[in-house]
């Protein structure tokens, strides 16, 4: 039988961790999922390991190894690949839980349709405490935007899709000498078609490593100024309120000041907003500039 599930995770020099997922998923009560592994340009000896994973032929893998494209690149050679109705991330410092796989199946044998996007469920660190808040009990479906906009839901939360609109949605865009542009961007337009089915319980356990994107978002800023800035303009369109607008105008003229970008507010789709925010971005800028120098002096000096 066709496995409904499939598991992708993006690996840059993570053999160190990697494994983690690997024992995860060997426990996993129900095995109707392909493990796909994007090794995003690893010369660690990720590509050994996993090949000893693959004739163990414990649990389905595929591996596919490209050079380094950052996160977002590895996650659209990732949707190109994807064969079966659902997919789910889960990056290679984190592990599920042993039920986690049955849990997405029921759900979705049971509620799963076209007119849903998917599923979004909880994460939670390696204690158990979930990260951020639990969502809405009174709420059956929801879109990603009105959950955190409207309904105030707090921190991360895993997100399991149907390929078919991974799919029909725009690829993230690879910027020359940048690796990074935030995933949420295919999520905007996924928002758009159809809501989430909403499931409280544990999907995913996450530990924030010190080389990990969520702990180094300024740096981020800082090295991928044009994929920040693409995104903005999809993201202040969509904002969910005037306040909300306004931020994402903000981090729109940090980040095209970064990159040095000509002309950003003729490119705005907000050109009132954005003129609004133009000293306001200017002070992020020279925040993010500062705070970069002085990661490089003390990195310096270590």
């Amino acid at each position: 039988m066709k496995p409904l599930l499939t598991i992708f995770t993006p690996t840059y020099n993570r053999a160190y961790t990697l494994h983690l997922g690997y024992e995860s998923l060997k426990k996993q009560t129900c095995q109707s999922f392909v493990w796909l592994i994007i090794d995003d340009g690893s010369n660690d000896g990720t590509r050994s390991m996993v090949q000893e994973w693959i004739e163990e032929g414990i649990i389905s893998i595929r591996y596919h190894y490209q050079e380094n494209l950052g996160m977002h690149g590895a996650h659209n050679t990732a949707y190109e690949l994807i064969e079966t109705e659902l997919n789910v991330c889960i990056d290679s410092d984190d592990y599920m839980p042993v039920d986690a796989v049955e849990k997405i199946i029921t759900c979705w044998k049971q509620n799963g349709s076209e007119d849903v996007a998917g599923i979004v469920g909880l994460d939670a660190y390696q204690n158990g405490d979930i990260i951020g808040t639990e969502l809405p009990a009174d709420l059956s479906t929801s879109t990603l935007g009105e959950l955190y906009g409207v309904h105030k839901v707090k921190g991360d939360k895993k997100l399991v899709y149907r390929t078919a609109l991974t799919k029909a949605t725009p690829a993230y865009p690879i910027f020359s000498g940048e690796k990074y542009c935030p995933l949420s961007y295919k999520y905007i337009f996924i928002d758009q078609l159809k809501p989430l089915l909403l499931l409280n319980e544990v999907l995913c356990h996450v530990e924030y490593l010190p080389d990990g994107s969520s702990l180094n978002m300024l740096n981020q800023y800082y090295k991928n100024p044009k994929g920040f800035a693409f995104f903005r303009e999809t993201a202040m369109i969509y904002a969910p309120s005037s306040k909300e607008k306004l931020r994402e105008c903000i981090h729109y003229v940090s980040s095209c000041l970064l990159s040095r970008k000509d002309h950003f507010i003729q490119a705005s789709p907000l050109k009132g907003m954005t003129l609004i925010a133009l000293p306001f971005g200017y002070l992020l800028s020279i925040y993010i500039r500062h705070k970069q120098r002085k990661r490089y002096v003390m990195g310096s000096e270590q």
